[in-house]
């Protein structure tokens, strides 16, 4: 897996962060330079931290499955692609003001971060870069997280179910991407 694959992951995955950060930009008026960094700060470290967790423990069994880790990785991507789809057409979308708590990041910040630690058990499994990968993942979500509070500031809710369906059809066709190679290519 190369570069511009941990770069695609990395949009993909930020997704939900950006979707939860365009909430976050809802609720302030004129948000101030600290509530454009604390979504960016959260959001960025949990989807650095969750893929090395993952890792770690799919390292621990990865040479055991190496027959079938690509159909592995396949399924993973594909159900977590399929379900931020699904959330993108949710329509229980309370408008109740955004909290910059420290309480409500955190858990806003793991729950947006989950579908990254099943991302890190396939990285595992292609003997990725843990650490430049990480760095990328971290960085890409810092970033699109400060936008998503900017974008949802200027804009509302008009692109948050779009950004969670282009996230997860982005993590589906990855999936279909690494079967494909490893069936036909390898």
């Amino acid at each position: 897996m190369g570069y511009l694959e941990i770069i695609i992951i990395a949009v993909g995955l930020s997704m939900d962060a950006f979707a939860v950060s365009i909430t976050l930009g809802l609720s302030v008026k004129t948000p101030k330079l600290i509530e454009y960094l604390i979504p960016g700060i959260f959001f960025g470290f949990f989807q650095a931290l969750m893929p090395f967790i993952g890792h770690f423990a799919g390292s621990l069994f990865a040479g055991k499955i190496n027959e079938f880790d690509h159909w592995v990785a396949f399924l993973l991507l594909c159900l977590i692609g399929a379900n931020m789809i699904k959330d993108s057409f949710s329509k229980e979308d309370a408008r109740e003001p955004a909290s910059f708590q420290l309480t409500k990041m955190l858990l806003l910040a793991i729950a947006t971060s989950i579908d990254a630690l099943a991302v890190g058990i396939t990285f595992a499994f292609f003997q990725v870069n843990i650490f430049v990968s990480i760095l990328i993942i971290g960085l890409t979500t810092f970033f699109i997280s400060i936008g998503g509070v900017k974008i949802g500031n200027l804009f509302g809710m008009k692109f948050k179910s779009k950004a969670e369906f282009i996230g997860g059809a982005v993590l589906i066709l990855l999936g279909v991407k690494i079967l494909i190679e490893h069936l036909f290519f390898m």
